[in-house]
């Protein structure tokens, strides 16, 4: 009798948990319970700003009375271009001051996610300046500021609560004007946004490149990514091997980009927290923009010695018959006088490179039949010179996109001296097929790198008949 009155009991108990559960399914009623959350740490006993402020100049500063205070996380290691850091500032908007501590966890966005409120009481750590950066963390025996073992990170720094759970705020990136004034050590660890930027021509031409580079085995590689804003100003976004979505490719347009300010000594560069801190949704703007080409004139018959023309301005923008287009650096054609005789010039000695830049000359091809002109080149080290011709550019605009008909091999471009400057002559003579008609233009390419390719070419008496 005892059994089966347990048996009924049983069978009643379970009906009823089902039953329940049944209800709460169907009615979509689940709830989460409370999270109970208490602050670890007193209050503030010191503002971030003046702990900070007490950073020697050199070396480190060992803490040794609790000295509490709040700050807002800024950065983020969910994608992997933070390493065992963490970066925060004073404020959600407009902070005085930044700071960085270093924690040997990874994975800290789950703890600490962008815009956490969070306390630390420095007691036991070191305060000092690290390769650039004020920094805060352990005592070390071979690093002056050693990274919070993963077991005593709670130890130092905790969430603060907010409701039922940790304070997270929206944190305001700071308004910036140039990438220049990002270039401030009083905004290192704290979040900016500049408007007007891009990725330096050389990131994405002739190829788009990826946002971090790739060994031979695969292997992400830490790598920095030139960008440049409308005023000229640069400098690189640090990306590294082991970011997420570091196969994309970059984007080549030109907006606004949000980062954490950082420097390594005396490098500046720039911290993302994923490629959703970049906005580059407009048209690239061109810091370096092709001159002349305002009064076009299409010919099948003409001479271009140049004798016409003042020496001054020297690169050719008051020109209009022709177009100077630096696409990679800065260096314009330019009018040169030897001899008493004048002819355009480019090379890439002394430069940064590297260089690619075009000299478009416009062409009827239909009246045209053949394309001469005189060549010298001075301190050979590499072929810097390619013609071209081309009937889908137009003046002033893209270059890059327009087709190029490689026609270099019909010319014989001297490949000495190595040293001084030889004598122009004639390079040769191209025959202008007869399919090729319409209106189009014939390139002089000058292709070269400071560090690599520095060969000097001079070009005279353009001639097509």
């Amino acid at each position: 009798m005892n059994n089966i009155a347990n048996f009924l009991k049983t069978t009643f108990l379970a009906v009823g948990v089902l039953s329940v559960v049944s209800s709460c399914v169907k009615n979509d009623e689940w709830e989460t319970p409370p999270i109970e959350c208490s602050n670890k740490f007193p209050a503030p006993n010191i503002s971030m700003a003046d702990f900070v402020a007490q950073s020697p100049a050199t070396g480190f500063k060992l803490i040794t009375t609790d000295q509490i205070f709040d700050g807002y996380v800024v950065s983020s290691d969910e994608q992997g271009n933070f390493y065992k850091t963490i970066s925060f500032q004073d404020k959600t908007s407009n902070p005085t001051v930044g700071l960085q501590i270093e924690v040997d966890k990874a994975s800290n966005f789950a703890d600490f996610p962008v815009g956490a409120h969070i306390r630390i009481n420095a007691k036991g750590l070191r305060l000092g300046t690290d390769r650039g950066a004020i920094k805060l963390g352990s005592e070390d025996p071979i690093y002056a500021i050693g990274r919070i073992p993963q077991a005593l990170v709670g130890r130092y720094m905790s969430g603060v609560c907010g409701g039922n759970g940790l304070d997270i705020q929206a944190i305001v990136p700071t308004p910036l004007a140039s990438l220049a004034d990002a270039k401030n050590p009083g905004l290192i660890n704290t979040l900016v946004t500049v408007p007007d930027v891009q990725f330096n021509i050389a990131e994405i031409y002739p190829t788009v490149k990826k946002f971090i580079d790739y060994d031979a085995a695969g292997q992400g590689l830490d790598t920095d990514r030139n960008i440049e804003d409308k005023l000229g100003n640069a400098t690189v976004i640090r990306n590294s091997g082991f970011f997420k979505t570091g196969g994309e490719l970059l984007p080549t347009g030109n907006g606004s980009l949000t980062f954490v300010v950082s420097r390594y000594n005396t490098s500046w560069q720039m911290l993302i927290r994923s490629i959703s801190d970049i906005k580059f949704t407009g048209a690239r703007v061109d810091a370096t923009p092709p001159k002349g080409g305002t009064a076009i004139t299409y010919s099948g018959s003409f001479l271009e010695n140049f004798e016409s023309y003042p020496t001054s301005p020297a690169n050719l923008e008051v020109y209009p018959k022709y177009v100077n287009d630096p696409v990679l650096g800065n260096r314009y054609w330019q009018l040169k006088t030897f001899s008493g005789n004048k002819y355009i010039q480019l090379g890439a000695n002394s430069g940064s490179g590297p260089y690619v830049t075009y000299f478009a000359v416009p062409v009827d091809f239909t009246a045209a039949n053949t394309l001469k002109f005189d060549v010298n080149v001075g301190f050979w080290n590499g072929n810097a010179l390619k013609v071209y011709y081309t009937t889908n550019y137009t003046p002033l605009g893209d270059i890059t996109q327009a087709t190029k008909t490689d026609i270099t091999s019909a010319f014989t471009i001297p490949q000495t001296p190595t040293s001084g400057y030889g004598v122009l002559a004639p390079a040769g003579t191209y025959n202008i097929p007869a399919s090729l008609t319409g209106n189009g233009f014939i390139l002089f390419e000058y292709t070269g790198n400071g560090s690599g390719v520095t060969t000097t070419i001079q070009l005279d008496n353009i001639q097509v008949q």
